[in-house]
């Protein structure tokens, strides 16, 4: 596409690149009648892609449709076109990716933030925690679940660690851009840790090594350290499990995000290690996602 086109006429070609695309790698997959929003997004691709080299708000594009694009344009759009149209995460190519109410930096060392892990903020924002609660977000990746429970309560001591130290260095950065205050620390989940904490949370790894998905979509170009456990997924979240009641004060709660096939077999570990109001909160697409309990006054850690 490096002859003048408008806007329009960029965005159309843009478009059916696009479509062609995501159609190809379903084909690859093996599973060319899969509607997986995420590979229903071309028209919007094209105008984020657009925009981001332009520096311009997708209505602007609207407004001006018949402009010519400048030829200093062609090739930067060519280019990341190119890479959306192998299948790269948008995150990726933008460099950013909105959750929450914060605008947040991703890169390919963390997962990349999804819709539908506000749910356990959600949930975390309900539980009746002190103003001065002590927050522990575990394998936090960019950030994003410790900055958005920042972000709403800035009272609260919240802490994040990562066994990645691009991952920590990441954070760290969006906290400084989005404003919030938090901690980011390099520690192996409670490895380096000390201490007691009002609450737990936690998305980590829950993905079976043997899951077709990971080689499809935004996920294959995921980290696997950040995707991948043993025990058909559950090992990260049995350990957390097991070892979270010594850092949680009485009363204290864990939540973890999962798998939707996971959640029966997360609350009964949690059930087993002594935690009670054991409950499972549903994602964005009504799928079971999140599954968290309190560590009671009674039992011992």
């Amino acid at each position: 596409m490096s002859q003048s086109q408008s806007i329009d006429q960029w965005l159309a070609t843009a478009r059916q690149q696009l479509e062609l695309s995501s159609h190809a790698r379903k084909l690859q997959d093996n599973n060319p009648q899969d509607n997986n929003p995420q590979d229903n997004t071309a028209r919007l691709d094209a105008e984020l892609l657009l925009g981001h080299v332009l520096q311009k708000p997708r209505a602007w594009l609207y407004t001006w449709g018949d402009t010519t694009l400048e030829a200093a344009h062609n090739e930067p759009l060519e280019r990341l076109l190119a890479r959306r149209c192998q299948g790269e995460p948008m995150a990726h190519i933008l460099g950013q990716r909105a959750f929450w109410s914060l605008e947040l930096e991703v890169n390919p060392s963390t997962l990349i933030p999804r819709p539908d892990t506000e749910t356990l903020v959600e949930w975390a924002l309900e539980l009746p925690l002190l103003a001065t609660a002590r927050v522990l977000d575990l394998g936090t990746g960019s950030g994003a679940i410790a900055l958005a429970l920042a972000s709403e309560q800035p009272s609260w001591k919240v802490l994040g660690v990562d066994v990645c130290l691009p991952a920590v260095e990441l954070a760290r950065r969006n906290a400084r851009s989005n404003k919030v205050r938090a901690t980011f620390l390099l520690s192996h989940w409670f490895d380096a840790l000390a201490g007691q904490f009002d609450l737990i949370v936690s998305n980590p790894p829950y993905i079976d090594a043997a899951d077709p998905h990971l080689a499809q979509g935004d996920v294959a170009f995921e980290p696997r350290s950040a995707l991948v456990a043993d025990h058909q997924g559950m090992a990260d979240i049995e350990h957390i499990i097991s070892k979270a009641a010594a850092f949680l004060v009485a009363d204290g709660w864990l939540l973890l995000e999962h798998g939707y096939q996971q959640a029966t077999a997360v609350a009964d570990c949690l059930k087993q290690q002594g935690f009670v109001d054991v409950g499972t909160r549903h994602d964005l697409g009504g799928q079971p996602r999140i599954t968290g309990g309190r560590w009671p006054q009674t039992w011992l850690a």
